[in-house]
This record gives structure tokens, C-alpha cells and sequence, in this order.
């Protein structure tokens, strides 16, 4: 049996469970962490690198590497014919607990009623949401992640190994203040738009972090409380939440099966839409709509907010152009997104607007942000110059189309009375159940079945009840779970009348 020692310092190092680091780099946070958590004190010796190797089962070069590391950084220091100890210096001041500011009269003081503080809160408003540890349900069927089995690892590690070379440095290290990389811009103008109809000047595009910072950035800009903001009804919630901030007049603009109903449009100042794929119904507004939007919008003096969403995504069909596009009098602001196909983390996106209304966003991001990271800039500017975006979007496509055509038939056969339409692209559908089903209630009995589905009242300004809409997202799925997440969610259907007292057959009540 080891000494109890030994069996201390194989505890205190045990060896963290990140696999996308080295051993040495594990070795290195486990030590750091035992310093930052106070349970090696400054000046407690450490295992010699040879005892440390022998318990961890690792190579006396790999502990070694390690020590001499975490000497260069501050936190170990060697003492000549002594050994390696944890430096006096080791723990930063701010790891130290602060002391409670006591008065006069001994008393700690109150905290601050932040809820009383706070003047503009989200906390309450309804947004697209997943549990604790969604990634452990085996049927999600909702964004959020990665699809590993699609993502181009090799190709963006090479961009971000060519950026990271020292002849790539003096092109994203420098601060950029309000400006963006140029290579960047450059591809978007060049590569990006043109697919899409659209031709910009480098001076009418910004580069923000994701979609989302673009709604942000333009309800600062432009939306006051007498603003009047027209939402499509379904819509983006995560749009609807960020202009909220700024606390505009709402103005609900119906969909139907050809996306945004542009007769009899009520007045607004400004209509954010989401032409290409409806978001959520995957409506794609027809050509003839949006030319006579474009009218509207001259015609009753408004500017339209464009989210390009989901517009990569195309799987039969010719491309519908782009709102901006056919926009001849500067009416259209273009949202767009060069991540969200590779990781929905790298949080990537853009505007195309006029130049002065691009100058006076710059100067708003510039006193949130700056910038976007410079380096993700260089590295994806890097991956669109040699085409990888293309490839990658195309294998995307390939299997968000098997993915659709397989959740269709699996609706088909299990949920047989629910309705849908299969999208000409995108990678959701927009499933309508039976009008006694609230998509609330039905998800939260999914979850018994490891089934994950967003619930279509938070895409409602004013949901009804019950709400029987619900969209099945198919990009955390792989293809072979899908038929069997779906036999799943119809039994938890059949659950879910069971507890109101009713039986069901083939998603139907039984009366």
C-alpha cells in the first residue's frame, strides 16, 4: 500500500477531465488550481518530478515541462539542493476573500436593492431556453451546438494555425478601434453578398457578434419608446427581446404559408422580417411580396430591418433574392451571419447599411466592445478565401436535408395528425399539433422521454392558449436518432392526454 503522502498528492493532482488539452496541460491546471483554491499555501514543497511522474502514471519529461511552465509563469519557484515550491507570490491579491465593511457601530452594511436599481430587465420576458445539461438528452431537437460529425476541423484548425503564424501577426494584433479586419470585409463584399444579390462599398458593412449584437446595435441606434417596431407574428424572439430594451411601440405583422402579410400593413417606423426562411414557420416570402413591401415601405415612410436567415440554407429551388437586393432606395438594413452554419459559439455576423448609419453603429460597438475578436476575423476571413465556406455549407446542406426528409416520414408515421410543410431549406420545421395540445405542456412531458422540442409560444408576441405550435430544429440531432425522438415525443403525446384524463389515439383525443 502507497504511503498516505503518495496517496495525498495523487488526490490533490488528479488530473482534470479535459481531453482537448495535453497531459501537460492538465498537469498544469490541476497544480494552479490546488494554488488558487488555497491547498497548497505559498512556500508548501511539491513532489519531486520524478515521485509526481511514478503516481500519475505520466512521463518524468511531461512533469517536468510542466514545473518549468509554472515556474516561468510566477506560480512555482526551485530552490537549489531543495526542491520545487509553491512561490510566495503565487496567489494574486484578488484571490484572497475580502473582509465585510463594517460601521461604526459594528454592523455590516445592507447590499443594494438591485431589483429596485434595475431599469431595463429581460429576466421575465419569454426567449428560447434549453435545461441544465441538455447535451445529455439523446433527442434534442433544438439549436444550440455543434454538429461534430460536420464540423471542418481540419480545415479551420489550418486558418487558425496560418493566423497564428509570425508573418500573420501585424494583421490582427494591432488595436482596430472602430474598424474591422479588412480581409474580413473584404470577403463578405466580395463573396459573401454577391450570392445573394447584394453589392456593398467596405464603408456600408460592420462586423458584429452574431445576429443578435446586430439587433442590439440597431435598437440603440434607432428605437426610442415612441418608436413604432413592426415584428412578424410568429416571430424571432431573440429580436423581439433585444429591441424590447430599448421599449418601442409593438406592431404584430401576420404570417401566413408565403411568410409576412404585406397587404394592409399597419403603420410602423421600422419592420424587422425574416424573408428567406421564416423564423420559425420556414415560410419564404415570394418575389412578388417583396417587391410590393419594398412599395410599402416608400409609400408609408419605413425602414425594414432584413435577417438573411437561414438563406445558405436551400435545398431545392432557385434562391429567392435578397430584400436588399431589390432595395433602390436605401430602405433596406441587411443582417447576416458568416458563423452560424460552422458553430452557433463563434458568434460571427454583419450589417449592411448606409455608410452613415454604419459610422454611427461603429461608435456604438466601439464603446460596448471595440471590435470583435480581431483574430477570429483574420482566421475566418482565411477560411472563406480558400473556400471552405462553400464546402461546408454544402456538406451542411447534404445532411440537413436527410435530416428533414427522415423527420418528416417519422411524423408521418407517428404523429400522423399533426400537421407540417416540409421547408424548401433551413433546418427546422414548424410542426402544428391538434388544437387541444399546448406545445408548453407537451414539452415538458417530452423531457420524461428524453425528448427536447421548442414550445411555440415564446415566438408569439401574444401567445394563445392553448398553443399548439411547436419547431423540431434538426442541427444538434444526428440523423439516425431522429425517427426514434419522434416515436418517443408521440408517446409522450399520448401521456400528456393520459394526465388530462383523456386517451388518445394517433394524436387525436378520444372523446
Amino acid at each position: 500500500m502507497p504511503p498516505p503522502r503518495s496517496i495525498q498528492w495523487a488526490q490533490l493532482f488528479a488530473l482534470p477531465e479535459q481531453p482537448g488539452l495535453p497531459l501537460q496541460g492538465r498537469l498544469r491546471a490541476a497544480v494552479v488550481q490546488a494554488i488558487l483554491e488555497d491547498r497548497l499555501s505559498p512556500g508548501a514543497p511539491l513532489p519531486s518530478s520524478r515521485e509526481l511522474a511514478t503516481l500519475l502514471g505520466l512521463s518524468r519529461n511531461t512533469v517536468t515541462s510542466a514545473y518549468l511552465q509554472l515556474m516561468d509563469e510566477g506560480f512555482l519557484e526551485a530552490r537549489p539542493r531543495s526542491g520545487v515550491f509553491v512561490a510566495q507570490n503565487a496567489r494574486p491579491l484578488s484571490a484572497e476573500p475580502a473582509e465585510p465593511l463594517v460601521g461604526r457601530s459594528g454592523q455590516s452594511g445592507q447590499p443594494p436593492e438591485w431589483s429596485a436599481r434595475v431599469r431595463r430587465s429581460l429576466i421575465d420576458r419569454p426567449t428560447l431556453a434549453k435545461p441544465d445539461r441538455w447535451r445529455d438528452y439523446p433527442y434534442p431537437f433544438v439549436y444550440g451546438t455543434y454538429d461534430p460529425q460536420l464540423f471542418p476541423t481540419e480545415d479551420f484548425r489550418e486558418c487558425c494555425a496560418r493566423s497564428l503564424a509570425r508573418s500573420q501577426l501585424p494583421a490582427w494584433t494591432p488595436d482596430f478601434e472602430t474598424d474591422d479586419v479588412p480581409e474580413l470585409i473584404e470577403q463578405i463584399r466580395t463573396r459573401l453578398l454577391p450570392k445573394r444579390g447584394v453589392f456593398a462599398l467596405k464603408e456600408e458593412i460592420l462586423v458584429t457578434l452574431g445576429a443578435q449584437h446586430a439587433y442590439y446595435l440597431l435598437a440603440e441606434a434607432l428605437f426610442d419608446e415612441n418608436t413604432r417596431v413592426g415584428l412578424e407574428e410568429p416571430g424571432h424572439p431573440h429580436a423581439r427581446n433585444s429591441f424590447a430594451l430599448r421599449n418601442p411601440k409593438w406592431v404584430e405583422i401576420g404570417v401566413d404559408d408565403d411568410g409576412l402579410v404585406v397587404d394592409a400593413l399597419p403603420a410602423a417606423d421600422y419592420l424587422f422580417c425574416t424573408p428567406s426562411h421564416q423564423s420559425p414557420t420556414t415560410a419564404t416570402l415570394s418575389l412578388e411580396r417583396r417587391q410590393w413591401l419594398l412599395r410599402k415601405a416608400e409609400l408609408q415612410d419605413f425602414v425594414i430591418i432584413e435577417d438573411d436567415y437561414e438563406a445558405e440554407n436551400l435545398y431545392e429551388g432557385t434562391p429567392m433574392p435578397a430584400l436588399k437586393s431589390l432595395d433602390k432606395t436605401g430602405r433596406v438594413i441587411y443582417v447576416g451571419s458568416v458563423s452560424k452554419s460552422l458553430s452557433p459559439a463563434l458568434r460571427l455576423g454583419f450589417i449592411v447599411a448606409p455608410r452613415a448609419l454604419i459610422k454611427e453603429l461603429r461608435a456604438i460597438r466601439h464603446a460596448m466592445l471595440r471590435h470583435p475578436s480581431a483574430f477570429l476575423q483574420q482566421a475566418y476571413a482565411l477560411f472563406l478565401s480558400l473556400g471552405h465556406h462553400e464546402s461546408h455549407a454544402r456538406r451542411v446542406n447534404h445532411a440537413m436535408q436527410e435530416r428533414l426528409a427522415l423527420a418528416a416520414q417519422a411524423l408521418r408515421d407517428h404523429l400522423p395528425d399533426f400537421e407540417f410543410r416540409l421547408p424548401s431549406g433551413g433546418a427546422s420545421i414548424w410542426v402544428q399539433a391538434p388544437s387541444w395540445v399546448d406545445a408548453g405542456e407537451l414539452a415538458l412531458m417530452a423531457r420524461q422521454h428524453g425528448v427536447l422540442i421548442e414550445a411555440g409560444d415564446v415566438f408569439f408576441g401574444k401567445p394563445p392558449y392553448p398553443c399548439p405550435f411547436f419547431r423540431l430544429r434538426l442541427s444538434s440531432i444526428p440523423s439516425a436518432q431522429i425517427a426514434a425522438g419522434i416515436r418517443a415525443l408521440g408517446v409522450a403525446v399520448k401521456d400528456l392526454a393520459q394526465a388530462r384524463g383523456e386517451s388518445v389515439s394517433g394524436g387525436v383525443p378520444e372523446h
